[in-house]
């Protein structure tokens, strides 16, 4: 397949950058963060994104969605990533619909693909328990009681978790930590007794949340999936919303290469553009090529999920690892290449060199995902 948008999918990159461009640029992003806004996004904007139609790409048609793939999904956080637009678009509707549309039961879809559609619902999906990425060491208990089961742990780094009106959680169901099987996905109502949601600001200035569970009450209606078998779906979920943040690192890393060839050829020092200097030339060369083989890996990744989906696991795990080193790269050069000024607030550019190291991390960093590939390939 040619690693090149169709006609459609251009149309709608066309559109989602015309509406974020617009409505949601980086100083959006700054306002809400030196208004210290509770919600950390826009529920207006929101509303007008899912308006546009954007938070319903993965949901079915039956239930009131676009029916689209990853492909387009990525296409969006692109073009989030250009403008750093805070949303609860990846955890609603790339993480939280993917999970409803591929493990859901009738019952459940109908319940809530619809309102995660329109956008009035918003959803979190609450894996890790630690510092780094690791859905293996799921240590959270859920413990079978009556017709249902009790949770018992803590949650941390939940994406938009403190706005969520759904959790999609991850807990032990069996077995230990760091075994494969034993693993339940759950759906959870936030507001139940035994839940306490701490927001969390991240560097970035986006939404995270610290989540304590203690007897939480679900029933079993509030099973996602199979009990016990919950890590392919799981494993699968993530590998959807890891290509997406990596789609995401690749509109960051372009927007930073662009505005630092802009400073570049306005910048003057000893008399010269600093642009003329053959050093600053070569690593922005080198920044270029680096970004477009990202580019390349990124939609392989998508297209992959989109055409093989129990095959994608090597193929995202490229993708994701390349995001992350080349977003890395990009704002590093983007600082430097603007010198002292690149390290002060009024710069927006700082903004960037945060939001990589924050997507660098989400759902497994280069490392964890060189060691994923690895062992695929049996290293």
């Amino acid at each position: 397949m040619a690693l090149v948008l169709n006609q459609e999918q251009s149309m709608l990159r066309d559109s989602a950058r015309g509406f974020i461009s617009d409505k949601a640029p980086v100083s959006h992003l700054r306002q809400l963060r030196d208004a210290r806004d509770a919600t950390g996004f826009s529920r207006e904007l929101w509303k007008g994104f899912a308006e546009m139609g954007f938070s319903g790409l993965l949901v079915p048609e039956a239930f009131g969605g676009s029916g689209l793939g990853c492909v387009e999904a990525g296409i969006v956080m692109e073009e989030i990533g250009c403008t750093l637009m805070p949303s609860p678009y990846l955890a609603t509707s790339v993480l939280a619909a993917s999970a409803l549309s591929r493990g859901g039961s009738d019952a459940q879809k109908s319940q809530y693909l619809p309102k995660i559609s329109d956008g009035s619902l918003l959803a979190a999906l609450a894996i890790d328990e630690g510092a780094k990425h690791r859905p293996l060491m799921t240590k959270l208990q859920a413990v079978r009681s009556g017709n249902g089961f009790k949770l018992s742990g803590d949650k941390a780094f939940v994406v938009d978790g403190h706005t969520a009106d759904l959790l999609i959680v991850a807990a032990r169901s069996a077995g230990s930590a760091g075994e494969r099987d034993g693993l339940t996905l759950f759906l959870v109502d936030p507001k139940a007794k035994g839940i306490a949601i701490e927001r969390t600001a991240m560097v970035d200035a986006h939404n995270a949340a610290r989540i304590v569970f203690d007897n939480a009450e679900v029933n079993a209606d509030g099973v996602l999936g199979e009990v016990d078998q919950g890590f392919a779906l799981l494993e699968g979920v993530l590998n959807i919303g890891r290509a997406a943040v990596a789609s995401e690192m690749v509109g960051l890393s372009e927007e930073v290469f662009g505005r630092t060839v802009t400073y570049l050829k306005e910048r003057k020092q000893f008399g010269k553009l600093i642009g003329e200097f053959q050093a600053l030339q070569h690593r922005a060369a080198q920044l270029y090529v680096d970004i477009e083989i990202t580019r390349a890996a990124v939609l392989k990744a998508l297209q992959t999920l989109d055409a093989s989906f129990d095959k994608a696991g090597a193929a995202v795990a490229v993708a994701k690892a390349r995001a992350g080193t080349t977003a890395t790269l990009a704002v590093q050069e983007g600082v430097q290449m603007h010198g002292g000024m690149g390290m002060t607030d009024q710069f927006d550019i700082g903004f960037f060199m945060k939001r990589a190291r924050v997507c660098q991390e989400l759902f497994g960093d280069s490392n964890f995902h060189a060691d994923q590939l690895a062992r695929m390939k049996s290293y």
